[in-house]
């Protein structure tokens, strides 16, 4: 769902770039820190996740891509056409929604973020997708969510970006990127088909009010 899952519970919207970013404290005036992924990055990664994901069932015709609103939608389909180009194989791809399955359902109003579109998944491998991994509480609603649709052989995880922050024992199966952060910083993801301008994952930071620290901001943008 991207956002990214860190903290995926209260999501924020950049209304300037019209990428979504996800910090676990709202710090206030931000700073870019550095770019973590540019677009051909992301495309390698995405690329090396798909030869992962094959490898790791032994072949593609078990697979099944289930991606999470919002990012992760685009993300699964681009997985599946990669898949598709070393193995000739229509990977079926889905969406889910797992606004309703949150633990926080009870202290925030919670509205749909999509349609969930998920193809038969009995007795098949099932890989969710998305685009931040953090506290692990978006990928135990979409685990809740996915159960209540088949019986796959496994469920498995790939993510973009792992930036840490775990409150629950989850941990992504194929990962694009290990980002340690701080609890205040904002993984800040852009996807194309989404957002305005190229696939784009940024770092920002809380500003230092002192004069060091805005130096020190201006040198690392």
């Amino acid at each position: 769902m991207s956002p990214s899952d860190a903290r995926k519970s209260e999501p924020n919207d950049d209304a300037l770039t019209g990428a979504f970013f996800f910090s676990e404290t709202n710090a206030g005036p931000m700073s870019l820190r550095t770019v973590v992924f540019d677009a051909a990055t992301l495309r390698r990664s995405i690329t090396r996740i798909a030869h992962e994901i094959v490898e790791h069932n032994h072949g593609a015709a078990d697979i099944v891509l289930v991606g999470l609103h919002t990012r992760g939608v685009p993300l699964a389909a681009r997985i599946a056409s990669a898949i598709g180009e070393f193995e000739d194989v229509e990977v079926p791809v889905g969406s889910l929604d797992i606004a309703f399955h949150r633990d926080d359902i009870s202290r925030r109003v919670v509205l749909p973020l999509g349609p969930t579109a998920v193809p038969d998944i009995s007795d098949r491998h099932v890989v969710l997708v998305d685009d931040v991994i953090s506290t692990g509480r978006t990928i135990r609603a979409a685990l809740d969510a996915i159960i209540h649709l088949g019986r796959p052989s496994s469920v498995q995880l790939a993510v973009l970006i792992d930036r840490g922050h775990r409150e629950l024992p989850i941990r992504a199966d194929y990962v694009g990127k290990n980002l340690p952060t701080k609890l205040s910083e904002d993984v800040r993801v852009r996807i194309s088909e989404l957002d305005s301008g190229e696939d784009r994952i940024e770092l920002w930071a809380p500003d230092d009010p002192s004069p060091e620290g805005h130096a020190a901001n201006r040198t690392s943008q």
